[in-house]
This record gives C-alpha cells, sequence and structure tokens, in this order.
C-alpha cells in the first residue's frame, strides 16, 4: 500500500497548545503539502490560502500528537489473557499465550494497534516485539517511531544462535523500514538475556547504527535475580540449568550488581539505549545512567498493575534525563490509554499540567533526539497533530488542566505527517 501524499490543510479551534510557548486562544495550523507545519499562531494571521480546505473543531484544542514511549501493539486485543499477580508466572503466561497465535494474527493485531494508537491521539511509538509485524503496519498506515526488534537467550551458551538469529531478523526488517519508521533491537530484560548477549548485541547495535531498547530495573523480582541469584526467576534459571547472572563474564568496575550497573558492565548503556520502567533504581543507579545520558520509558500504570513499585520520576527529572511516557501492552493495562499515563505522572512527579502534557510530547521526541523536529506544534515541524475535544463545565480551567481530564474518546481527528488517520465517527 502506497500512502497518499499529503495535502495543504488548515485547522481552526477554541485553543492551540503549542507545548514550548503558552496556548493561543482562537488559534489555527497551516498544514503543507510536505506535512510539515507552515504556520501556527492566532486564527486572524495563519493564512487562509485560496482553495486549501479548513477543518474547524469548535469546542477543543489542537496540541502535538502524543508519542507513546513504550507499547507491545502485536499483543493488540489480548487484554485480559494473562491474569497471573506473580511477574514471573504472567511472563511464562504471556510467551504462552503468544506461542499458540499465527504470524497472521499478528499482522492483524499489529495493523488494529497502530489504528488504536491513532484514535487515543498517539502519532508516535517506541514499541517492541518480536513477531516482525508493527513495523511494516506502522509504515503501511503513516505513523512515526523506532520498533525495536527483540531478541532472548538468558544462557551464555545460546548467545551465537540468538545473535544470528536476530541479524536475520534485521536484515529483513531493515528494507521495510522508511519514511519517520526506524528499526531498531531489544535485548529484553536481564532474566531473559544472558551477560554475553547483551554485549554481543550492543556491539552489533553500534556497528549498525541501531538503537537499542531494554526493560530494565522493572521488578524486585529482577533486581534479587541480578544481585543474589534469588527469587522466581532464580530458580527458573537453575530448573534450566543456567549458571548465575555472576557467572556470565564481565561484572560492574564495583561490588555492585545492580541490573543498572550489570548492563553498564557489558556497555548497554548510552543515549541511544531506551531504558524503560526503571523502577528498582537507587541513587547510584540514577547516576550511573544520567552519567551515559540514557533515555528513560516511564510506564506508571504498568508498574502499579504488577506490583514493581514507584519509579523515582521526580529524581530522574532532576537528575537530568530524559523521560518519556510509556502505556506498554493492553495485556498488562487493558487499554492503549495514555492520557492516564499522564495523569499518574502528574501525581507522581508533583507536575504541572504542561509539564505532564510536555513528558508524553515533546518529552517523548527527545528520547530519540526528535526534538527539532516533532514533539510541538512550530513552523517546520511534522503536523502531527490531534484535536482534543474539551470537557464542559470546565471553562475556566486553564486548557492545559482540561486537557488532562481527556481521554481516548476526546480525541476528534488526529493527523500524521499532515495526514488525516482517524476521525472521531469515520469509517
Amino acid at each position: 500500500m502506497t500512502l497518499p501524499p499529503a495535502t495543504r490543510l488548515r485547522l481552526t479551534a477554541d485553543w492551540i497548545v503549542p507545548v514550548t510557548s503558552p496556548p493561543i486562544e482562537g488559534g489555527a495550523v497551516l498544514i503543507g503539502a510536505d506535512g510539515r507545519i507552515e504556520a501556527v499562531g492566532a486564527a486572524g494571521v495563519v493564512p487562509s490560502p485560496p482553495g486549501v480546505p479548513n477543518l474547524a473543531f469548535a469546542g477543543a484544542a489542537l496540541m502535538p500528537g502524543l508519542v507513546n514511549a513504550h507499547t507491545h501493539l502485536e499483543l493488540t486485543g489480548l487484554a485480559g489473557r494473562v491474569e497471573e499477580t506473580d511477574f514471573s508466572a504472567w511472563i511464562r503466561g504471556v510467551r504462552q499465550v503468544k506461542a499458540d497465535l499465527s504470524p497472521e494474527w499478528f499482522r492483524t493485531a499489529a495493523r488494529q494497534g497502530v489504528g488504536d494508537a491513532f484514535a487515543a491521539g498517539i502519532t508516535t511509538v517506541f514499541d517492541t516485539g518480536d513477531s516482525g509485524a508493527v513495523l511494516p503496519a506502522l509504515v503501511e498506515l503513516g505513523g512515526a517511531g523506532v520498533v525495536y526488534q527483540e531478541v532472548f537467550g538468558p544462557d551464555p551458551g545460546q548467545c551465537d544462535e540468538s545473535l544470528q538469529g536476530l541479524r536475520s531478523r534485521v536484515a529483513t526488517l531493515a528494507s521495510q523500514a522508511r519514511g519517520r519508521v526506524r528499526l531498531g533491537v531489544s535485548p529484553h530484560a536481564p532474566y531473559t538475556v544472558s551477560g554475553p548477549l547483551y554485549h554481543a548485541v550492543a556491539g552489533f547495535a553500534a556497528a549498525e547504527g541501531l538503537p537499542i531498547a531494554v526493560h530494565l530495573a522493572e521488578s524486585p523480582a529482577e533486581s534479587m535475580l541480578v544481585t543474589r541469584h534469588e527469587g522466581p526467576f532464580a530458580e527458573a534459571w537453575n530448573g534450566r540449568g543456567i549458571p548465575p547472572v555472576a557467572l556470565h563474564g564481565r561484572r560492574p568496575a564495583v561490588a555492585r550488581r545492580s541490573p543498572v550497573a550489570w548492563l553498564d558492565a557489558h556497555g548497554v548503556l548510552g543515549p541511544q539505549t531506551l531504558c524503560i520502567h526503571a523502577v528498582q533504581v537507587d541513587q547510584a543507579d540514577i547516576e550511573t545512567l544520567a552519567a551515559r545520558q540514557t533515555p528513560i520509558a516511564h510506564c506508571p500504570r504498568s508498574n502499579t498493575r504488577h506490583g514493581h513499585g514507584v519509579a523515582p520520576l521526580v529524581a530522574l527529572l532532576a537528575a537530568g534525563l530524559r523521560v518519556g511516557l510509556g502505556t506498554d501492552s493492553v495485556i498488562s493495562v487493558g487499554a492503549l490509554d495514555l492520557w492516564a499515563e499522564i495523569r499518574a505522572a502528574r501525581r507522581l512527579g508533583g507536575l504541572t499540567p504542561g509539564q505532564a502534557l510536555g513528558l508524553a510530547t515533546l518529552g517523548g521526541a527527545r528520547l530519540i533526539g526528535a526534538e527539532a523536529e516533532s514533539g510541538w506544534l512550530g513552523v517546520g515541524t511534522f503536523a502531527d497533530v490531534i484535536a482534543v475535544e474539551l470537557g464542559h463545565g470546565s471553562e475556566n480551567q486553564p486548557v492545559e488542566s482540561r486537557l488532562l481530564d481527556s481521554g481516548p474518546g476526546n480525541v476528534l481527528a488526529t493527523f500524521a505527517s499532515g495526514r488525516p488517520v482517524y476521525r472521531r465517527g469515520a469509517a
């Protein structure tokens, strides 16, 4: 499928929320045929060229499309399928469910997931998965983001085989990545990836210029495995004859063996490595992450759902780390609702409404170094724009506060790179 070319459009609404500057009452956005913004500001000063359609959104605000910093769109449709409360048992349940699904099922789920994202006001996703279905779906439907191909192998003896499999998948997917969709790699998590495999994938990614994503410091069970070789993950490793982390070769330069220190010892951390969750971290870990300029995908509702604890959002931001917000998968949280994550992050971090919205827009763009041209509304940025219905009875509140009460059902329209990809009530 070839996407139709973008056409010039003029959008107007009661409010414009650019994110990088104060809200504009009675504003307009002019979208160019190249899919970028030509003008933004008060409606009276934004040109209205002859022949250019004007779409008016009364009772609504225009703002940048949301950036979902972590999700698994290949799992769309599986909400409620795995109910185990123990995290290690839940992980096994997810693997069992996935094992019974066909490639065609994943392709259909991925396309539905991209459509659901657009309907929720999300125009950019950082997705991890192993089916290979999300990247072509995101390209075909006109989204943006990074799709990280997962790799697994907790036994050091699996390293060469796992790396060879990853190379093969990357070679296939690389030919399909185009436009604003990039390919990355994801050595999944410390309980599913050995030290040698982490080191090998980090080297492969550096050689190929691929970004990395890793689930890190997510659960107490993960920390128990890495620091003491105890807990449910350690028991699972023992049952499979997998040696403890301490015997995997490279070790931290200091005595600490936290998950963060362990990945740092294997050369995984850096500006191009997205660390997902970062719940079980202390001040020393935060200093390591800051020193490596490692971005963080914060998923507050998923952390709560699995009982992982509360990520130290205030400390992460105070350390100058780039932080964005992610939903995780629907199998974790039930719905692709980044608005709920924004509200949760605001409560956790004591953020202003504008700061909270910023984490899910410009903050997400910063994770991959795309802040110059996405995550905000300005001349020359990509026209990722959403129209959000403002609730009645809250007219006296600042518009950013009114937006915080929104959910996917409040999204009236979504434009990705200037193309209309969702309109409420339309087929």
